[in-house]
Protein backbone atom coordinates (compact mmCIF):
# COMPACT_ATOMS: atom_id res chain seq x y z
CA UNK A 1 0.00 0.00 0.00
CA UNK A 2 1.40 3.12 -1.31
CA UNK A 3 2.36 5.89 1.97
CA UNK A 4 0.63 9.21 1.75
CA UNK A 5 3.99 10.75 0.30
CA UNK A 6 4.03 8.33 -2.43
CA UNK A 7 0.17 9.24 -3.24
CA UNK A 8 1.11 12.64 -3.02
CA UNK A 9 3.96 12.19 -5.86
CA UNK A 10 0.91 10.16 -7.90
CA UNK A 11 -0.87 13.22 -8.06
CA UNK A 12 1.73 15.49 -10.06
CA UNK A 13 0.35 14.24 -13.08
CA UNK A 14 -3.09 14.74 -12.47
CA UNK A 15 -5.18 16.41 -15.42
CA UNK A 16 -6.58 19.15 -13.32
CA UNK A 17 -3.93 21.95 -13.38
CA UNK A 18 -5.31 23.24 -9.43
CA UNK A 19 -4.20 19.61 -7.97
CA UNK A 20 -0.90 19.50 -10.28
CA UNK A 21 -0.32 23.19 -8.67
CA UNK A 22 -1.02 21.73 -4.80
CA UNK A 23 0.98 18.39 -5.33
CA UNK A 24 4.02 20.16 -6.61
CA UNK A 25 3.89 22.80 -4.45
CA UNK A 26 4.17 20.55 -1.18
CA UNK A 27 6.39 18.01 -2.85
CA UNK A 28 9.45 20.55 -2.83
CA UNK A 29 10.50 20.62 0.66
CA UNK A 30 10.76 16.59 -0.09
CA UNK A 31 13.19 16.69 -2.62
CA UNK A 32 15.75 18.03 -0.54
CA UNK A 33 14.62 15.40 2.30
CA UNK A 34 13.29 12.57 0.89
CA UNK A 35 14.47 12.21 -2.73
CA UNK A 36 14.22 8.79 -3.12
CA UNK A 37 10.27 8.80 -3.40
CA UNK A 38 11.63 10.19 -6.99
CA UNK A 39 13.27 7.43 -7.55
CA UNK A 40 10.57 4.80 -7.50
CA UNK A 41 9.70 2.83 -10.79
CA UNK A 42 13.20 3.30 -12.58
CA UNK A 43 12.95 7.48 -11.65
CA UNK A 44 9.15 7.45 -12.85
CA UNK A 45 8.61 10.83 -10.92
CA UNK A 46 11.22 12.33 -12.36
CA UNK A 47 10.65 11.50 -16.19
CA UNK A 48 6.72 12.77 -15.16
CA UNK A 49 8.94 15.96 -13.90
CA UNK A 50 10.58 16.47 -16.61
CA UNK A 51 7.51 16.81 -18.82
CA UNK A 52 6.01 19.24 -16.01
CA UNK A 53 8.84 21.52 -16.74
CA UNK A 54 6.23 22.96 -19.91
CA UNK A 55 3.08 22.96 -17.41
CA UNK A 56 1.92 26.43 -16.38
CA UNK A 57 4.65 28.79 -14.96
CA UNK A 58 3.92 28.35 -11.19
CA UNK A 59 3.97 24.55 -11.73
CA UNK A 60 7.07 24.92 -13.64
CA UNK A 61 8.82 27.07 -10.92
CA UNK A 62 7.81 23.82 -8.69
CA UNK A 63 9.21 21.44 -11.03
CA UNK A 64 12.54 23.18 -11.80
CA UNK A 65 13.23 23.67 -7.89
CA UNK A 66 12.69 20.39 -7.32
CA UNK A 67 14.85 19.20 -10.20
CA UNK A 68 17.27 21.64 -9.09
CA UNK A 69 17.44 19.94 -5.89
CA UNK A 70 16.93 16.23 -7.02
CA UNK A 71 20.09 16.79 -9.48
CA UNK A 72 22.17 16.14 -6.22
CA UNK A 73 21.11 12.41 -6.39
CA UNK A 74 24.12 11.31 -8.86
CA UNK A 75 21.40 8.64 -10.94
CA UNK A 76 18.97 11.50 -11.36
CA UNK A 77 21.95 14.01 -12.20
CA UNK A 78 22.33 11.46 -14.87
CA UNK A 79 19.03 10.60 -16.04
CA UNK A 80 18.70 14.91 -16.33
CA UNK A 81 22.07 15.17 -17.96
CA UNK A 82 21.96 12.66 -20.98
CA UNK A 83 18.29 13.52 -21.58
CA UNK A 84 18.69 16.09 -24.97
CA UNK A 85 14.68 16.43 -24.27
CA UNK A 86 15.47 18.51 -20.79
CA UNK A 87 18.30 20.65 -22.49
CA UNK A 88 16.66 21.60 -25.67
CA UNK A 89 13.57 22.50 -23.36
CA UNK A 90 15.93 24.63 -21.04
CA UNK A 91 17.90 25.78 -23.72
CA UNK A 92 14.54 26.90 -25.58
CA UNK A 93 13.16 28.27 -22.55
CA UNK A 94 15.40 30.55 -21.13
CA UNK A 95 16.38 33.00 -23.53
CA UNK A 96 13.01 34.02 -23.44
CA UNK A 97 12.94 37.79 -22.56
CA UNK A 98 9.76 37.08 -20.57
CA UNK A 99 10.01 33.57 -18.95
CA UNK A 100 9.48 33.79 -15.27
CA UNK A 101 11.74 30.58 -14.51
CA UNK A 102 14.89 31.83 -16.29
CA UNK A 103 17.03 31.94 -13.02
CA UNK A 104 16.02 28.55 -11.98
CA UNK A 105 16.92 26.83 -15.30
CA UNK A 106 20.12 29.22 -15.36
CA UNK A 107 21.09 27.00 -11.93
CA UNK A 108 19.54 23.73 -12.94
CA UNK A 109 22.06 24.18 -16.19
CA UNK A 110 24.89 24.84 -13.31
CA UNK A 111 23.89 21.79 -11.88
CA UNK A 112 23.77 19.35 -14.65
CA UNK A 113 27.58 20.52 -15.65
CA UNK A 114 28.50 18.77 -12.91
CA UNK A 115 27.55 15.72 -15.34
CA UNK A 116 31.13 15.53 -17.34
CA UNK A 117 28.79 14.12 -20.85
CA UNK A 118 27.51 17.94 -20.46
CA UNK A 119 29.97 18.98 -22.13
CA UNK A 120 28.46 18.35 -25.74
CA UNK A 121 26.27 21.69 -24.81
CA UNK A 122 29.14 22.98 -26.94
CA UNK A 123 27.33 21.77 -29.91
CA UNK A 124 24.01 22.52 -29.54
CA UNK A 125 22.47 24.93 -31.88
CA UNK A 126 19.53 27.18 -31.57
CA UNK A 127 17.70 29.87 -33.69
CA UNK A 128 18.61 32.76 -31.46
CA UNK A 129 15.61 35.39 -30.06
CA UNK A 130 16.06 38.60 -31.67
CA UNK A 131 16.21 40.58 -28.66
CA UNK A 132 19.39 38.69 -27.68
CA UNK A 133 21.35 39.39 -30.42
CA UNK A 134 23.63 36.37 -30.61
CA UNK A 135 24.29 32.99 -33.53
CA UNK A 136 22.66 30.23 -33.11
CA UNK A 137 25.24 28.65 -31.02
CA UNK A 138 23.85 27.95 -27.65
CA UNK A 139 26.73 28.58 -25.68
CA UNK A 140 27.35 32.18 -27.51
CA UNK A 141 23.37 32.48 -26.52
CA UNK A 142 24.28 31.82 -23.10
CA UNK A 143 27.66 34.00 -22.67
CA UNK A 144 25.40 36.94 -24.44
CA UNK A 145 22.31 35.92 -21.99
CA UNK A 146 24.72 36.45 -19.08
CA UNK A 147 26.18 39.82 -20.27
CA UNK A 148 23.00 41.28 -21.47
CA UNK A 149 21.00 40.05 -18.39
CA UNK A 150 23.06 41.72 -15.55
CA UNK A 151 20.90 43.01 -13.70
CA UNK A 152 17.61 42.15 -14.97
CA UNK A 153 18.36 44.02 -17.97
CA UNK A 154 17.12 41.24 -20.47
CA UNK A 155 14.59 39.78 -18.07
CA UNK A 156 13.23 41.78 -15.49
CA UNK A 157 12.37 38.45 -13.63
CA UNK A 158 16.26 36.75 -14.19
CA UNK A 159 19.78 38.33 -13.22
CA UNK A 160 21.35 34.95 -14.87
CA UNK A 161 24.75 35.15 -12.53
CA UNK A 162 24.47 31.23 -11.87
CA UNK A 163 25.50 31.00 -15.65
CA UNK A 164 29.06 31.86 -14.09
CA UNK A 165 29.45 28.44 -12.33
CA UNK A 166 28.08 27.06 -15.62
CA UNK A 167 30.96 28.29 -17.63
CA UNK A 168 33.37 27.63 -14.51
CA UNK A 169 31.89 23.73 -14.47
CA UNK A 170 31.82 23.43 -18.53
CA UNK A 171 35.78 25.13 -18.76
CA UNK A 172 37.20 22.32 -16.99
CA UNK A 173 37.01 20.42 -20.56
CA UNK A 174 39.77 21.26 -23.17
CA UNK A 175 36.77 21.51 -25.79
CA UNK A 176 35.21 24.10 -23.51
CA UNK A 177 38.48 26.01 -23.01
CA UNK A 178 39.04 26.47 -26.44
CA UNK A 179 35.81 27.89 -27.57
CA UNK A 180 36.40 31.02 -24.50
CA UNK A 181 39.54 31.73 -25.87
CA UNK A 182 38.23 31.90 -29.90
CA UNK A 183 37.16 34.99 -31.59
CA UNK A 184 33.70 34.38 -32.63
CA UNK A 185 32.35 35.19 -36.39
CA UNK A 186 29.08 36.66 -35.77
CA UNK A 187 30.72 39.38 -33.63
CA UNK A 188 34.30 39.22 -33.87
CA UNK A 189 34.70 38.89 -29.96
CA UNK A 190 36.87 36.32 -28.07
CA UNK A 191 34.57 35.03 -25.43
CA UNK A 192 36.56 35.18 -22.22
CA UNK A 193 36.48 38.81 -23.02
CA UNK A 194 32.65 39.23 -22.32
CA UNK A 195 33.38 37.21 -18.94
CA UNK A 196 36.09 39.28 -17.63
CA UNK A 197 34.48 42.51 -16.99
CA UNK A 198 32.58 40.57 -14.12
CA UNK A 199 35.92 40.43 -12.06
CA UNK A 200 34.55 43.47 -9.19
CA UNK A 201 31.01 42.81 -9.83
CA UNK A 202 29.01 43.47 -7.07
CA UNK A 203 27.57 39.95 -6.99
CA UNK A 204 29.49 37.33 -5.09
CA UNK A 205 27.97 33.95 -7.40
CA UNK A 206 29.27 36.23 -10.38
CA UNK A 207 32.73 37.25 -9.32
CA UNK A 208 33.44 33.26 -8.16
CA UNK A 209 32.00 31.66 -11.51
CA UNK A 210 33.93 33.99 -13.63
CA UNK A 211 37.17 33.85 -11.68
CA UNK A 212 36.95 30.23 -11.82
CA UNK A 213 36.13 30.27 -15.26
CA UNK A 214 39.11 32.36 -16.15
CA UNK A 215 41.38 30.08 -14.21
CA UNK A 216 40.07 26.74 -15.57
CA UNK A 217 40.57 28.24 -19.00
CA UNK A 218 44.05 29.52 -18.40
CA UNK A 219 44.98 25.85 -17.94
CA UNK A 220 45.54 25.99 -21.31
CA UNK A 221 48.97 26.98 -21.67
CA UNK A 222 49.16 27.79 -25.66
CA UNK A 223 46.73 30.05 -25.46
CA UNK A 224 48.63 32.37 -22.72
CA UNK A 225 49.88 34.90 -25.14
CA UNK A 226 46.37 35.84 -26.18
CA UNK A 227 45.57 35.79 -22.40
CA UNK A 228 48.75 38.29 -21.73
CA UNK A 229 48.56 40.57 -25.15
CA UNK A 230 46.33 43.75 -24.56
CA UNK A 231 44.93 43.34 -28.07
CA UNK A 232 43.04 40.14 -27.24
CA UNK A 233 42.28 38.49 -24.18
CA UNK A 234 44.36 41.03 -21.52
CA UNK A 235 43.37 39.49 -18.40
CA UNK A 236 45.77 40.91 -15.76
CA UNK A 237 43.90 44.20 -15.24
CA UNK A 238 40.81 42.30 -14.66
CA UNK A 239 42.69 39.38 -12.26
CA UNK A 240 44.63 42.09 -10.43
CA UNK A 241 42.33 44.98 -9.43
CA UNK A 242 40.20 42.30 -7.38
CA UNK A 243 43.02 41.31 -5.35
CA UNK A 244 44.47 45.18 -5.07
CA UNK A 245 43.60 47.64 -1.70
CA UNK A 246 44.57 51.10 -1.37
CA UNK A 247 48.15 50.08 -0.60
CA UNK A 248 50.19 52.72 -1.70
CA UNK A 249 53.69 51.55 -3.38
CA UNK A 250 57.05 53.85 -4.14
CA UNK A 251 57.07 55.89 -7.46
CA UNK A 252 59.04 52.82 -9.38
CA UNK A 253 56.74 50.25 -9.03
CA UNK A 254 53.62 52.42 -9.52
CA UNK A 255 55.31 53.83 -12.82
CA UNK A 256 55.95 50.30 -14.23
CA UNK A 257 52.25 49.12 -12.74
CA UNK A 258 49.32 48.37 -15.67
CA UNK A 259 47.88 51.73 -16.15
CA UNK A 260 44.81 50.59 -14.35
CA UNK A 261 46.54 49.65 -11.68
CA UNK A 262 47.73 53.48 -11.39
CA UNK A 263 46.35 55.84 -9.27
CA UNK A 264 43.59 53.86 -7.88
CA UNK A 265 41.42 55.75 -5.21
CA UNK A 266 42.03 55.93 -1.14
CA UNK A 267 38.95 53.74 -0.98
CA UNK A 268 40.28 50.77 -3.24
CA UNK A 269 38.97 47.94 -1.32
CA UNK A 270 40.50 43.75 -2.73
CA UNK A 271 37.54 41.35 -2.88
CA UNK A 272 36.16 40.73 0.21
CA UNK A 273 36.01 36.84 -0.61
CA UNK A 274 39.36 35.18 0.04
CA UNK A 275 38.23 32.13 -1.72
CA UNK A 276 38.00 34.51 -5.00
CA UNK A 277 41.55 35.78 -4.50
CA UNK A 278 43.09 32.69 -3.84
CA UNK A 279 41.72 31.77 -7.51
CA UNK A 280 42.80 34.79 -9.09
CA UNK A 281 46.50 34.33 -7.25
CA UNK A 282 46.25 30.63 -9.12
CA UNK A 283 45.00 32.09 -12.19
CA UNK A 284 48.64 34.20 -11.90
CA UNK A 285 50.75 30.94 -10.99
CA UNK A 286 49.06 29.22 -14.20
CA UNK A 287 50.40 32.41 -16.48
CA UNK A 288 53.70 32.35 -14.60
CA UNK A 289 54.47 28.68 -16.25
CA UNK A 290 56.28 29.81 -19.36
CA UNK A 291 59.38 32.80 -19.57
CA UNK A 292 56.78 35.27 -21.61
CA UNK A 293 54.14 35.02 -18.72
CA UNK A 294 56.87 35.36 -16.08
CA UNK A 295 59.25 38.49 -17.64
CA UNK A 296 55.62 40.17 -18.53
CA UNK A 297 54.42 39.65 -15.04
CA UNK A 298 58.14 41.01 -13.79
CA UNK A 299 58.05 44.16 -16.03
CA UNK A 300 54.44 45.22 -15.07
CA UNK A 301 55.44 44.49 -11.62
CA UNK A 302 52.73 41.68 -9.93
CA UNK A 303 55.46 41.26 -7.68
CA UNK A 304 54.45 44.21 -4.94
CA UNK A 305 50.75 43.15 -5.16
CA UNK A 306 51.01 40.14 -4.28
CA UNK A 307 53.45 40.78 -1.55
CA UNK A 308 50.94 43.29 -0.33
CA UNK A 309 47.95 40.50 -0.72
CA UNK A 310 50.10 38.00 1.34
CA UNK A 311 50.66 40.01 3.87
CA UNK A 312 47.18 41.51 4.58
CA UNK A 313 44.59 38.56 3.49
CA UNK A 314 45.24 36.51 6.36
CA UNK A 315 43.60 33.12 4.83
CA UNK A 316 46.11 30.06 4.75
CA UNK A 317 45.06 29.35 0.86
CA UNK A 318 45.74 33.14 0.00
CA UNK A 319 49.06 32.80 1.31
CA UNK A 320 50.00 29.38 0.46
CA UNK A 321 49.07 30.68 -3.48
CA UNK A 322 51.16 33.44 -2.93
CA UNK A 323 54.27 31.92 -1.67
CA UNK A 324 54.21 30.04 -5.06
CA UNK A 325 53.76 32.79 -7.28
CA UNK A 326 56.84 34.55 -5.45
CA UNK A 327 58.82 31.95 -5.34
CA UNK A 328 58.53 31.85 -9.51
CA UNK A 329 58.51 35.73 -10.10
CA UNK A 330 61.82 35.82 -8.13
CA UNK A 331 63.66 33.31 -10.40
CA UNK A 332 65.95 34.87 -13.31
CA UNK A 333 66.08 31.77 -15.17
CA UNK A 334 63.34 29.91 -16.96
CA UNK A 335 61.72 27.18 -14.83
CA UNK A 336 63.04 23.87 -16.36
CA UNK A 337 59.95 22.21 -15.04
CA UNK A 338 57.28 24.52 -16.54
CA UNK A 339 54.51 22.07 -16.07
CA UNK A 340 54.79 21.21 -12.61
CA UNK A 341 52.96 24.17 -11.34
CA UNK A 342 50.22 23.69 -14.15
CA UNK A 343 49.59 20.57 -12.52
CA UNK A 344 49.70 21.49 -8.52
CA UNK A 345 47.02 23.87 -9.14
CA UNK A 346 42.91 22.62 -8.99
CA UNK A 347 40.10 23.39 -11.19
CA UNK A 348 37.41 25.30 -10.01
CA UNK A 349 34.38 24.95 -10.28
CA UNK A 350 33.34 28.47 -9.03
CA UNK A 351 31.63 27.57 -5.88
CA UNK A 352 34.44 28.55 -3.78
CA UNK A 353 38.07 27.17 -3.56
CA UNK A 354 39.51 23.83 -1.82
CA UNK A 355 35.55 22.68 -1.50
CA UNK A 356 34.38 19.98 -3.33
CA UNK A 357 32.67 20.60 -6.46
CA UNK A 358 30.42 16.88 -6.33
CA UNK A 359 28.92 18.58 -3.00
CA UNK A 360 28.79 22.32 -4.59
CA UNK A 361 25.42 21.25 -5.76
CA UNK A 362 22.75 24.37 -6.05
CA UNK A 363 19.96 24.01 -3.54
CA UNK A 364 17.09 26.00 -3.66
Amino acid sequence: MPTELEELVGFITNPKPDIRLLATEHLVPYSTSQPSIFKADNLKPVDNLKLLMKDHPKIAEHVITMLINLSADREILESLATDQRVLDEILNRIVIPSDPNANLLSMLLANLAKWDAFKTIIDKRQPPPDELGSNDLAMNQLVDLFVKGADKKYNKRADFDHLAYLFADLSKHAEIRQYFVQKQEYDGVIPLTKLKVFTEYKSDIRRKGVASTIKNVAFDVPSHPLFLSEDDIDILPYVLLPITGNEEYDEEETMSMLPDLQLLPPDKQRDADPNIIQTHIETLLLLSSTRQGRDHMREVKVYPIVRETHLRVKHEGVQDACDRLVQVLMRDKADPDKATHVEDVEQGGGRGAGEDDDEQIIEV
